[in-house]
């Protein structure tokens, strides 16, 4: 329980610590340049989804395997 409470108020103290930032030009720019950087990272990734997703759909079927079937057994004649 004693590292949940700690964890808030890091989260707590995090989102503070923000705000205030936020509010100096300086922060901003900063805000504005880790933005820009996250949209550009996320971009990324989804073209490579995209283009992935779109590889494995336009990839021609695989041929059906043949059929397998059992080897004749042996039989008591």
């Amino acid at each position: 329980m004693k590292n949940v409470l700690w964890f808030l108020i890091g989260v707590i103290g995090g989102f503070v610590a923000a705000h205030f930032m936020n509010k100096d030009p300086r922060g901003q720019e900063l805000f504005a340049e880790i933005d820009a950087r996250i949209a550009e990272f996320t971009g990324i990734l989804g073209e490579a989804y995209r283009a992935q997703e779109a590889r494995l759909t336009d990839a021609p079927a695989p041929a059906s395997a043949p059929a397998v079937t059992p080897a004749a057994t042996a039989s008591d004649d």
